[in-house]
C-alpha cells in the first residue's frame, strides 16, 4: 500500500483532493466550513516564507550576478513593456466579451444604499498608487506580505550592494544566496501540506457559495471565464510562440502551481513554487527574481479582465449603456489603477468600487458580484499566475538567455543554480 502512496505524484494527490473536497462540500455544507482552518494554515506557511524568498532572490539576482547595473534597468523595462502590452490586451479582451455577451442585461440591483457599509468606495489615483509603491517601513511591508513594497527595498538595497567592492559584498551576497537555496527547499516541504490545504479550500468554498449561486450569475460567471480563456489563446500563446517557449514542456511546469492559485485564490500560495519551477524550466534565476515578483504588481492579467468585464456589468445591470468613448476611458483608469492591487485587501473590489464611484456608476452591483467573485477568483488568479510564468520566459528569451528544459520543471534535477555560462551572461 505505501509503495502504491508513493506513486502517485504530489500533481496527482492535489487533484484528488479538489475532487474529494468539492464532494465533501456539496455533501456536507455546514461541517466544510470548519476545515477553513485547514486552508488558513497551509496559506500562512506559504506567507511566512514569501518576503525571505522574494528579498534574497531578488538582491542575489542583483547584486550578485550583474556587475553593470545596466543590465537590471534593461531587464526590469523590458518586463515593464511586455507587461503593459499583456495588460492592455485582457482590458481589450474583457471589453469585447462583455459587450457582446452583455451579462447585465435582465439583472436587478439591490436598492440604493444597500452597499453603504459593506464596500469603502474610495476614489484610485495614480498619486495613490505610486506612493504606494515606496514602504514607510521594511519591516511593515513585510509583516503585511506586500510584495511590491518588499520588491522596492529589495532592489534599491541590491543597487546598494551591488558597489559595495571586496569582503564585505562576497560576505552579504553570500548570505543571500544560502538564504535563498534555504527558502526553495522550505517550498518544497511546504507544498507536502498543499493537498490537505487545497482539498480544505475546495470544500469550504462549495459550502460556502453553494451551487445554486452559478444560476442568478451564471451568465456573468461564463463570459468571465470565455473571456480569461479566449485571453490564454489570442494573447499568452501567441507570445509563448513569438518567444519558442516548448508549450507543453511549460504547461507541465506550471500546472501544480496554477491548481494552487486555482484552488486557494491566492497568488502569494503559488509564487514560490511558481519560481523554483521557472529556475528548473531553464529561465535564469537572476531574471526570475525580478520579473515574477514585478509582474504580480503589474502584470495581473486575469485581475485586469475581471475588473473590465464587472465595470461594464454593472452599467448594463443599471441600465447605463456606456459610450465607446466612455470605455476607452474606462479601459485607461484600469490600466493606471489596476497596477495598485498588490498588496490591498480584497484588492479587485476595492479598485472596482474605485471605478465605479469614477464613472457615477451604482456601487450596489458589486454586491451582486461579491456572491459570485470566489468563483470567479479562482480563473483570474490562475491566469495571473500563468501569465506571471510566461512573462519570466519571455524576457528570457528576449534577453538570449532562454535555455528550456523539454521536460518542464517536475523533472528538472533538484538545484536551482543555473548553469554558470548563463548566470553570468549580460
Amino acid at each position: 500500500m505505501w509503495r502504491i502512496f508513493k506513486k502517485v505524484s504530489l500533481t496527482q494527490w492535489i487533484l484528488i483532493s479538489m475532487v474529494l473536497g468539492v464532494a465533501f462540500g456539496a455533501l456536507f455544507p455546514e461541517t466544510s466550513q470548519h476545515g477553513r482552518v485547514i486552508s488558513n494554515v497551509f496559506l500562512r506557511m506559504i506567507k511566512c516564507l514569501l518576503v525571505p524568498l522574494v528579498f534574497s532572490t531578488l538582491v542575489v539576482g542583483i547584486a550578485g550576478h550583474s556587475d553593470d547595473l545596466k543590465v537590471v534597468g534593461r531587464v526590469a523595462f523590458k518586463a515593464i513593456v511586455y507587461f503593459e502590452i499583456a495588460t492592455t490586451l485582457a482590458l481589450v479582451v474583457g471589453l469585447v466579451a462583455v459587450n457582446w455577451a452583455r451579462p447585465g442585461d435582465g439583472i436587478s440591483l439591490p436598492p440604493p444604499g444597500a452597499a453603504q457599509g459593506e464596500i469603502t468606495a474610495k476614489e484610485v489615483t495614480l498619486s495613490s498608487v505610486i506612493e504606494h509603491i515606496v514602504p514607510k517601513s521594511f519591516f511593515e511591508a513585510a509583516a503585511t506580505n506586500d510584495v511590491l513594497q518588499v520588491v522596492w527595498f529589495a532592489v534599491f538595497f541590491a543597487v546598494a550592494l551591488a558597489q559595495v567592492k571586496g569582503k564585505p559584498r562576497e560576505v552579504m551576497v553570500g548570505f543571500f544566496d544560502a538564504l535563498s537555496l534555504v527558502m526553495f527547499k522550505f517550498v518544497g516541504v511546504v507544498m507536502l501540506f498543499a493537498p490537505f490545504g487545497i482539498g480544505a479550500a475546495m470544500a469550504y468554498t462549495v459550502g460556502h457559495s453553494g451551487m445554486g449561486v452559478l444560476i442568478n450569475l451564471g451568465k456573468l460567471i461564463l463570459t468571465l471565464y470565455a473571456a480569461l480563456v479566449a485571453f490564454c489563446v489570442l494573447v499568452l500563446v501567441p507570445a509563448a510562440l513569438w518567444a519558442r517557449v516548448p508549450l507543453r514542456a511549460f504547461l507541465r511546469t506550471v500546472r501544480e502551481p496554477a491548481m494552487v492559485a486555482f484552488s486557494t485564490t491566492s497568488s502569494d500560495a503559488a509564487l514560490p513554487d511558481a519560481m523554483e519551477r521557472m529556475i528548473k524550466f531553464g529561465v535564469p534565476k537572476r531574471i526570475v527574481s525580478l520579473v515574477m515578483p514585478l509582474g504580480y504588481s503589474f502584470n495581473l492579467d486575469g485581475s485586469t479582465l475581471y475588473l473590465a468585464v464587472a465595470s461594464i456589468f454593472v452599467a448594463q445591470a443599471a441600465g447605463k449603456d456606456l459610450a465607446i468613448g466612455q470605455q476607452i476611458a474606462l479601459m485607461l483608469t484600469l490600466m493606471l489603477t489596476s497596477k495598485g492591487m498588490a498588496g490591498v485587501p480584497r484588492a479587485s473590489q476595492v479598485i472596482l468600487a474605485g471605478t465605479l464611484v469614477t464613472f457615477g456608476l451604482p456601487l450596489e452591483g458589486i454586491l451582486l458580484i461579491i456572491g459570485v467573485d470566489e468563483l470567479m477568483d479562482m480563473a483570474r488568479t490562475t491566469v495571473n499566475l500563468v501569465g506571471n510564468c510566461l512573462a519570466t520566459a519571455v524576457v528570457a528569451r528576449w534577453e538570449g538567455e532562454f535555455k528550456p528544459n523539454e521536460h518542464g520543471g517536475d523533472s528538472a534535477p533538484p538545484s536551482i543554480h543555473p548553469p554558470p555560462d548563463v548566470t553570468g551572461a549580460g
